[in-house]
């Protein structure tokens, strides 16, 4: 019989942030689908960071409750259900990261960096890429002075800083950018290309992870992976592993559009992909890597 390929999901959110379903409903999601393992995401707490609540990122006042009940899920599915207690860590230069000590003090099993929010130079209002597009519009147009270009650098320095600096596993999302900006030409491709390159590179150095996000798919955003199959493409050339994430907001989107994860990365030329299996007393990450393409 031929082996079927493992998966899990790494990335997910509960309603203990912007999620719809609670900790035990996506358990069960995951074992109903033979996933190797669920990890626990939730967006890190940025109120005290930043000053105000927003509506996805889990309220300082809720973070003990959340270690709690991930690790009561833990013993619940033990021995059928691999469960990871982990957090979505934004980084937000000089305002929040990874390598905070509330971050630190937790002693997850791993940490997706993302960048979500840019600040602008210029003191006009903060804002997140992935916002509406009015959001992301104002943003442009008062922060940036409309362009674009300039935006896309931003984002990219964060991402370098944010990998450059470390304090985590997995890197999420690399081109979230490109939900309000997919196929509109507002700045010059080969600009783009080569800051992923950067990143990449950086990536490789520090031994991270990039993840493939179905989630822009599994919530009609957009109709490919974070990253796009051109990034994907220079993954493989510097040898950067992947995992495959489905950025579930719901129970039923726990492995939503891995076949077209899968279909990418084999477009991509990329044979493996990453499973968490343990983190060591070391805090170290251990992986598995299963072959999704036979030679």
């Amino acid at each position: 019989m031929k082996k079927q390929p493992l998966f899990s999901s790494m990335h997910t959110h509960t309603k203990f942030c912007d999620g719809k379903d609670d900790i035990e409903t996506m358990c069960q999601a995951a074992y109903d689908n033979s996933l190797f393992a669920i990890g626990f995401s939730s967006h890190a707490p940025t109120d005290k960071q930043l000053g105000s609540v927003n509506g996805w990122n889990m309220k300082s006042d809720l973070i003990d409750e959340y270690v709690k009940q991930v690790h009561a899920a833990k013993e619940r599915w033990k021995g059928k259900l691999n469960v990871f207690l982990g957090l979505e860590v934004d980084y937000i230069k000089g305002k929040r990261s990874p390598l905070d000590s509330d971050i630190v003090n937790l002693k997850l099993d791993y940490i997706i960096g993302s960048v979500h929010y840019l600040f602008p130079e210029n003191g006009a209002q903060g804002f997140t890429v992935d916002g509406p597009q009015e959001e992301f519009d104002t943003g442009l147009k008062y922060g940036f002075g409309g362009n674009a270009q300039k935006l896309m650098h931003s984002y990219y320095d964060a991402e370098a800083e944010m990998i450059s600096a470390g304090g985590f596993d997995i890197i999420g999302h690399a081109d979230l950018l490109k939900k309000n900006t997919l196929g509109k030409n507002l700045w010059r491709q080969e600009e783009e290309t080569e800051r992923q390159k950067e990143i990449v590179k950086i990536a490789k150095k520090m031994g991270l992870v990039f993840e493939v996000n179905t989630g822009g798919i599994n919530r009609n955003k957009i109709p490919e992976t974070y990253p796009s199959l051109s990034f994907l493409k220079i993954i493989k050339k510097f040898n950067v592993p992947v995992i495959i994430t489905a950025d579930a907001h719901r129970s039923k989107d726990i492995n939503g559009n891995y076949v077209i994860a899968l279909n990418t990365l084999k477009e991509a030329g990329i044979k493996k992909h990453y499973i968490l299996k343990e983190k060591t007393i070391n805090n170290k990450s251990v992986w598995l890597k299963e072959i999704i393409i036979k030679n």
